[in-house]
This record gives structure tokens, sequence and C-alpha cells, in this order.
């Protein structure tokens, strides 16, 4: 697998759908032909996650996690499009997955990128326009600077662009597509919350 370029796996993937793990095994399966992979991909039933995404999610389950010490807990709403697959094993355990995922990950506080608010985008814009260590930087190359801190921190504050605790090599997202095309169903985590002793609301 490791002389499989990303390239060719980003390629793949584009092209089907299919999960990262489940691309780099295609190529290697099919000595890097990528037709003989989008084949193989679709045998499997593998390719065909994305076009899934648009389809109605009314069926699902709440799934909660209470972390050590029961001081903090988390709830959130992960929806299938029916009934029969919210009670299938692999939609429940990726369900539980999911919420130690959200429970673990400190920074997380929004499902995908597209739910962080555009004022936060532009203010977090501000606060790395000042700086010090870009005064020297010519504007280009600043640009492009600010870009990537932004998107480095954006990534950190969504659900979807976390590494997965039990495989780094996949993100969330790529975990739920790959249970998408195993279950044939779109799956969506629409919501969650972080409950924690003593904290006040308003």
């Amino acid at each position: 697998m490791s002389a499989i370029s990303a390239k060719l796996v980003k390629e793949l993937r584009e092209k089907t759908g299919a999960g990262m793990m489940d691309c780099k095994k295609a190529l290697q399966e099919s000595n890097c032909k990528m037709e003989e992979a989008i084949v193989k991909l679709r045998q499997k039933g593998l390719a065909s996650a994305d076009k899934k995404n648009s389809r109605a999610t009314t069926e699902g389950l709440i799934e909660s996690y209470i972390h050590t010490g029961n001081k903090c807990k988390y709830l959130f709403s992960f929806n299938c499009e029916t009934d029969f697959v919210a009670r299938r094993s692999e939609f429940q355990n990726l369900a539980k997955d999911i919420a130690m995922q959200i429970a673990s990950s400190s920074d997380v506080k929004f499902v995908s990128i597209k739910d962080i608010p555009e004022e936060f985008v532009k203010n977090e814009q501000a606060i790395e326009l000042g700086k010090s260590d870009l005064d020297k930087k010519p504007p280009e190359i600043k640009e492009k600077i600010i870009a990537g801190r932004i998107e480095k921190r954006l990534k950190e504050m969504s659900l979807l662009d976390q590494p997965f605790i039990k495989n780094n090599d996949i993100t969330i997202e790529e975990l739920i597509k790959e249970r998408i095309s195993l279950l044939g169903e779109n799956i969506q985590v629409k919501r969650f919350h972080k409950y924690v002793l003593g904290e006040v609301t308003e």
C-alpha cells in the first residue's frame, strides 16, 4: 500500500465516493489500474456513498456517552433512512464509536466546517493577521500562511474532520462513508451537545 500515491487514492475517491482505505485496497488489488479498481469497488457496493448524501434521514437514535466520574455527558443525534438500519448492530456500534470520539475531542464544537459561523472565521482571520511572526512576510505568502492556519483551526473544531480514535488513517467522515456503503443508506450526525457538571448555561 505504501507504493500507492495519495494522488491516485484521491482520484479514485472522487470518482467513487468510497472510503480511503477501501480505495487503497482496491488499487493494490488492481495493480493501480483505475478502471479495474472502480469495478472492484462497485462489486463490493462501496462506490456510491456520496450519491446517498442527499437522501432524507428521519430515523436513527439518540446516543449518549458519560465520561469517567459522571461529571460530563455527551448526547448526539445519529440518523439514517429507515428503522431497519437503525436497529442493526453495525449502525449502533458506529453510534457508540462516534459518541466516544466526541468525548475524546475537546476542541470539537461543530459537526462539520460548514456549520462554523462566518463571524467566528472572520475573527480567527483577524487574530492571525495581528500576529507578529507574519509582519515581514510578503502579502501573498502571508495570505497562504493565514489560510493554512485557519483551515487547520477549523478542522480541529469539526467532528467529521477528526482522525478516528480507533484508526488514525481515516477521518470520521470517511468512517461514516464506509458504513453508508456497507448499510446502503445515508447516515448523518445531526447535532451533539456536551453537558458538564456545574457548568452555567445561558
